[in-house]
Order: structure tokens, then C-alpha cells, then sequence
């Protein structure tokens, strides 16, 4: 609830800045005021949601390094087990440690 009481707050501003922005005669700003304008609606859901693209990232970079780890493998099977041993959220222990 607190967070849609903040996305309707903050729908009013955004538009203010955007419009602000594009008619500032900056052209840096006035492209941003736009981009921001055509995506306000995708903002605001974000701010919604209180989601980010955080998670997804993670993986992807955990997927990067683990194919730089992987390199060489001969078989591609070997290397999507290991991506998928990786984030797959497996948890396994080797005897004997801790």
C-alpha cells in the first residue's frame, strides 16, 4: 500500500519533470524529458512493484564468470550442467566439511 501511495505521488512530478526537461532547450535534458515521457508508465510500475532487474542481473553475471570458468570444456553438455549446478540454488555440501 505505501508503495502505490508513492508511485500516485510521484506520477504528478515525473510528468512535471518530463515536461520541464523537453521544453528546457537543453538538448541532453529535452531528449531525456522524452524518453522519460514515452516511459513513465513502466516507471511507475516499477515504483509499484518496488521490483528491479537486480536479480536477473546477478544470474547473468553468475552465468558470465561460470562460462569464463568453463572455458575449454570439449562437451557443451559439461558446461550447461555446470551453469545449471551453479543457479540452479543447489546447496551441496562435500562430506566431511562445513
Amino acid at each position: 500500500m505505501i508503495l502505490r501511495q508513492g508511485a500516485d505521488e510521484a506520477a504528478p512530478m515525473l510528468r512535471q519533470w518530463a515536461a520541464d526537461a523537453s521544453l528546457s532547450g537543453i538538448e541532453e535534458f529535452s531528449r531525456l524529458g522524452e524518453k522519460i515521457g514515452r516511459r513513465r508508465f513502466d516507471i511507475l510500475r516499477t515504483i509499484r512493484s518496488g521490483l528491479s532487474n537486480a536479480r536477473l542481473e546477478a544470474v547473468n553475471n553468475k552465468i558470465k564468470t561460470t562460462i569464463k570458468m568453463g572455458y575449454g570444456y570439449r562437451n557443451l553438455d559439461n558446461l550447461i550442467a555446470l551453469v545449471m549446478l551453479k543457479c540452479g540454488g543447489l546447496n551441496l555440501q562435500l562430506p566431511g566439511r562445513k
